[in-house]
């Protein structure tokens, strides 16, 4: 029995380690790290890569590394799982794939309030008639 549970830690941390591998970025990654964080890519090919890069300029998918002298088509299916293109997600998928999102519409003008009209004038109020003295007795 505990010959399972050892069996069963060692292949959860195997599996754990696998999932938690970030890839590398090949546009920004320097010779060193190519050649320490890819499996299958040692110091020359990872010199080769940054090489390439710098004198034609950054990679747009992860299958351009087949045009790197000395990385062949087999090298480049067998690294994609490690590597990927400027951050923008999977390394399978080339950066232009995704469609842009679509613009959102502007919001209509709100017209303004209309003014409240002005208040009429008021008629001055008509003139009480004088009262008639009383006669004085």
């Amino acid at each position: 029995m505990k010959l399972l549970h050892l069996v069963l830690a060692v292949a959860l941390a195997m599996f754990s380690a696998l999932s938690f591998a970030q890839a590398i970025d090949i546009n920004t990654a320097t010779a060193e790290q190519l050649d320490k964080g890819v499996k299958g890519i040692g110091p020359k090919k990872a010199a080769d890569i940054v090489k390439y890069r710098e004198a034609n300029g950054p990679f747009t998918s992860v299958d351009d590394l087949a045009k790197v002298p000395g990385i062949k088509a087999k090298t480049v299916e067998k690294i994609k799982p490690m590597v990927t293109v400027g951050g923008a997600g999977p390394a399978t998928a080339p950066a232009a794939a995704v469609p842009p999102a679509p613009a959102i519409p502007a919001k209509p003008a709100v017209p303004p309030a209309p003014a409240m009209p002005a208040k009429p004038a008021v008629p001055p109020a008509p003139a009480m008639p004088a009262v008639p003295a009383a006669p004085k007795q």
